[in-house]
């Protein structure tokens, strides 16, 4: 094993790594190129936790990732048929991206790119920053050869964002909000040729040219990242809020409830196994300042689909709900308040951390959160015995187990006190005093 590829493995979860090998045995018999690109060797190399697995295929990719997912038990979210890429959930809620290594060439700034496909080395050197143009192969001959044409290590390094062309601002507007997502998020700063070339692109007042659809994608983007409110704040610096919808700005930016989600967000233990559905919770937030009508125009200019919207709206009655059962239920027994937050989606319970003025109703979530969800996963699927595995009685078995580890009482720790040392000898020595 190469040195790299024992970072990425202890950098990824054990759903992650499951899924990883699930693509890579694909690849293999596929007789395809595959490679661990952007976000995730971003991640991995910045010393960052992987969000996203982006993997990149030298060939064929649309037909290959819905083999991946058949095979895999993967749903597809999303298929980019132009650029040939493909947006996957993997059990455990792993997100991942297979995509063709392609070229894009832009005729004019801001204009629709006629996309080829192409070899690894050619892709990386036309993707948007330094750090998100390094590669690590998976295949079978070359697996943990990295590929870094740009220097992005260089840039990690040193912490600083740089496009990889002299033109990726202005053929490609969307890439300011990437810029500044990554600069707030990641604490980097921006070179200065970079810089030049951002306000160039704002002083031509490129910005104007962002489709809605990558204003969306970035706004997904945003959804999913624990720096929303903060992210949020850098656009509004920068007078691009106002991208999104003509009135958020200012007291309808709601940046006071992005910061108090940041700080409920911080009650979740690092590494767990907790799906969380941020568009709902990024949506909620954005719409609660807006009027009706100003809801439904950001609604329809950014393309939210009618299941994205009502699922923000429903969420403050849920999170109400739960609120109030948690405030005033009798729950003796750690399993008792298992059983029900467990059943929670997730973003229901950030949002009773969020908003609820309840005490009782915040330190059970924070147990849950903090104590019992953690102790439950010690409890593997694999220590069931007598039952088939998704049978009901299965499920029953494996219910009891972690019913029965949440309500053991330690064990008392008994500690053997020393023996007393003997009294001091008072009597002097034969020739003390000659």
């Amino acid at each position: 094993m190469s040195d790299y590829m024992f970072v990425l493995d202890s950098h990824l979860t054990s759903e992650q790594s499951k899924a990883l090998a699930e693509v890579r045995d694909a690849a293999e018999k596929a007789n395809l190129n595959l490679f661990l690109t952007g976000g995730a060797m971003r991640d991995m190399m910045g010393g960052f936790p992987i969000r996203d697995l982006d993997f990149t295929v030298e060939g064929g990719t649309v037909k290959f990732a819905k083999l991946v997912a058949q095979q895999a038990n993967a749903e597809v979210l999303s298929v980019d048929e132009a650029r040939k890429s493909v947006e996957l959930r993997f059990p455990g809620d792993v997100m991942a991206s297979i995509s063709m290594a392609r070229q894009e060439k832009y005729p004019k700034p801001g204009g629709k790119p006629q996309i080829l496909s192409a070899t690894i080395h050619e892709d990386l050197r036309c993707r948007d920053f330094t750090i998100n143009a390094i590669a690590l192969s998976l295949g079978k001959a070359s697996r943990g050869l990295l590929l870094d044409p740009t220097n992005g290590l260089g840039e990690l390094s040193r912490k600083e964002l740089r496009t990889v062309g002299n033109y990726t601002l202005y053929d490609d507007p969307a890439r300011i909000l990437r810029m500044i997502r990554f600069k707030t998020r990641l604490g980097f700063t921006v070179d200065e040729r970079t810089l030049m070339q951002y306000n160039n692109v704002r002083e031509a007042k490129l910005e104007q040219k962002i489709p809605a659809a990558a204003i969306k994608h970035e706004l997904d983007q945003i959804a999913a990242d624990p720096a929303a409110g903060d992210i949020l704040k850098a656009l509004e610096d920068e007078k691009l809020t106002t991208l999104i919808a003509p009135y958020l700005t200012g007291a309808k930016l709601n940046l006071g409830g992005f910061q108090k989600l940041q700080k409920a967000r911080q009650s979740l233990p690092y590494g767990l196994n907790f799906g969380i559905d941020g568009k709902a919770l990024f949506l909620f937030l954005l719409m609660e300042k807006l009027n009706a009508k100003e809801r439904a125009q950001l609604a329809k200019a950014i393309d939210y689909s009618k299941e994205d919207v009502d699922g923000a709206h429903k969420l403050e009655a849920k999170a109400n709900k739960l609120d109030k059962e948690l405030s005033t239920a009798k729950l003796t027994r750690p399993s008792a308040l298992y059983a029900i937050l467990s059943k929670m989606p997730g973003e229901v319970l950030l949002f009773v951390l969020m908003r609820s003025n309840h005490r009782l109703a915040l330190d059970r979530v924070k147990n849950y959160l903090q104590k019992y969800l953690p102790m439950a996963q010690e409890v593997s699927p694999r220590d069931v015995v007598g039952a088939e595995p998704g049978t009901p009685k299965f499920q029953k078995l494996y219910a009891q187990m972690i019913a029965a580890k949440l309500d053991a009482r330690p064990k008392k720790v008994v500690v053997e006190e020393p023996p007393a040392p003997p009294p001091p000898n008072t009597r002097r020595s034969a020739s003390f005093g000659r």
